[in-house]
């Protein structure tokens, strides 16, 4: 069974869109959870791309990487999703299985409302591109 935690920074869109996207994909024979270094509140632009898709994060809380780390919670992959070029992601000792996907940061996407919401759309696609791939093959992605 794949225990997967998705991390970033803010645990705000990246990492609670690959959360989601991942419980619904793998259908309960896995199962992933999220985090980020400092908490934030959601991005409402998540909660609305994700809405798009059917699947609604609104009510999904943001949780701290260190707060899971402290309950000693068993992973078996702790996947990054920070943009590489930007922002440095959280680590989570004692774990061999991590690995880096980098998108984006929809907090610093910048235009009209519709704008922004075609940013979001495409990172959430890739995430979810990534994320049905590594269901279908989580060997591949051992860093």
């Amino acid at each position: 069974m794949l225990k997967v935690l998705f991390v970033c920074i803010h645990n705000s869109a990246r990492s609670q869109m690959a959360e989601a996207f991942f419980n619904h994909y793998a259908q309960g024979s896995d199962c992933a959870e999220s985090a980020g270094i400092k908490p934030g509140s959601l991005n409402p632009y998540a909660v609305r791309a994700m809405s798009e898709k059917g699947i609604d994060i609104s009510k999904n809380p943001t949780k701290a990487v260190f707060d899971l780390y402290k309950e000693g919670r068993t992973l078996s992959h702790v996947i990054a999703v920070c943009d590489e070029a930007t922002q440095r992601c959280p680590i989570f000792p004692g774990i061999s299985n991590i690995v880096s996907w980098s998108f984006p940061d929809p907090s610093g996407f910048t235009g009209s409302d519709e704008e922004i919401m075609e940013q979001v759309r495409v990172v959430r696609d890739t995430i979810e591109a990534k994320v049905k791939e590594f269901i279908d093959n989580p060997k591949a992605e051992k860093k």
